[in-house]
């Protein structure tokens, strides 16, 4: 059974915010919110926990494409290789905000992802998700909380997500009403940005 807890992005209490680090670092799964939809997230150096988010999306881990959310970029060596003045001035314009780079990944990777040649990097513009991050030391892994349902396709009202991943995950964290809409992702592993996928983040920055 999924706790849920109920934390304003305003101005994140920092007591929730110790709880929901210690369901992380105890190898637990947290939804959370983000700028944009819903996220399910773990300890990034937890194994057994990358493990259970990767068997919830019916995926191997080895293959699964989760994103590092990251406090800001000033780790970003430990994941990802070393990147050109271009590319981290495209980075440093668009986040924090509602994008996911993908990156070089670097020789330095958790276990879990050591054969990841890419990996996918995002700095939510929310302050509970930075907080989180920054209070647990190191990034969580994530992936969106799809719902099976094609028209709604994101579901945004916290009580409902509770209801439906209760026997899933340790806690959902009430955020407030979430956004139906994805991150814009965008490939930046080759010599031009490349978008994959058109979400909320505006192209017109690139």
């Amino acid at each position: 059974m999924a706790n849920i807890i109920r934390i304003y992005e305003e101005n994140p209490n920092p007591k929730a915010i110790k709880q929901v680090v210690e369901v992380l670092k105890k190898g637990g799964l947290v939804i959370y919110p983000t700028d944009t939809v819903y996220g399910l997230g773990c300890d990034i150096t937890n194994t057994k926990a990358l493990e259970k988010i990767a068997r919830i999306k019916g995926v191997k881990l080895e293959k699964a494409n989760f994103s590092f959310i990251c406090h800001d970029l000033s780790n970003l060596s430990d994941y990802v290789k070393q990147i050109d003045t271009k590319t981290f001035k495209i980075l440093k314009r668009a986040l924090p905000g509602p994008y996911t780079f993908i990156l070089p990944g670097s020789k330095t990777l958790p276990a879990a992802f050591k054969k990841k040649k890419e990996v996918g990097i995002r700095v939510p513009n929310n302050n509970i998700a930075l907080d989180i991050v920054k209070a647990l030391g190191n990034p969580i892994v994530s992936t969106s909380i799809r719902d099976e349902d094609e028209i709604i396709e994101y579901t945004t009202d916290p009580e409902l997500i509770h209801e439906k991943w209760d026997n899933l995950v340790d806690l959902v964290i009430d955020g407030g009403y979430g956004d139906n809409q994805a991150s814009t992702v965008i490939d930046l592993s080759q010599d031009e940005p490349l978008i994959v996928r058109e979400g909320k983040g505006s192209l017109e920055i690139f």
